[in-house]
């Protein structure tokens, strides 16, 4: 496992991006809770070049914006096989398993964990999923183990005070 050369992190949505619950309103829309801070470190660590994939099997309006907002370019939706997905992805875009992080939560993330670098966990995952992953966070889905694991990243990369500095800028006042 070599952290430096992540070069994209690949996230499920349902129990790691948010809390896994689906809600659906009385007009039967479904809604999803995210959490802020998962997106501020999404944002710095793409001010210092990592980019990020969103790659779920459910599909979603609401996952659609979130992703608007945060400038991730690779929303992907529906997807069954994540791991077919994710090989073809990786073979278009030069990128070895080195390169790439996964964060997911659930025995479907497995097969497409198999093919990054490295691999992350909420603390509420499967237990399958915990056993299989290089980090345990200890942030449930939807409660910052996004963040958690960027901050991990960009610390051991030595990169986090610049994506600090580059975003969010001191001393202008």
């Amino acid at each position: 496992m070599n952290i430096n050369k992540i070069k994209i992190i690949i996230l499920d949505v349902d129990g790691t991006m948010t809390d896994g619950g689906v809600y659906i309103d009385s007009n039967l829309a479904e809604t999803k809770k995210f959490n802020i801070k998962d997106g501020a470190g999404i944002l710095l660590a793409q001010s210092v070049g990592i980019e990020f994939m969103i790659l779920t099997g459910r599909t979603s309006k609401c996952v659609e914006q979130r992703a608007k907002e945060l400038k991730i370019r690779h929303v992907v939706q529906g997807v069954q096989d994540k791991a077919v997905y994710l090989k073809d992805f990786m073979s278009s875009n030069n990128l070895s398993q080195e390169n790439v992080a996964y964060i997911g939560d659930d025995l479907n993330d497995l097969p497409a964990m198999n093919c990054a670098g490295v691999t992350a966990c909420p603390a509420d995952a499967a237990n399958e999923v915990k056993e299989y992953c290089d980090f345990t966070l200890s942030k449930n889905g939807g409660d910052g183990a996004v963040r958690e694991f960027i901050e991990i990243l960009l610390k051991d990369k030595k990169l986090w005070e610049k994506a600090v500095n580059n975003l969010f800028p001191v001393g202008y006042c």
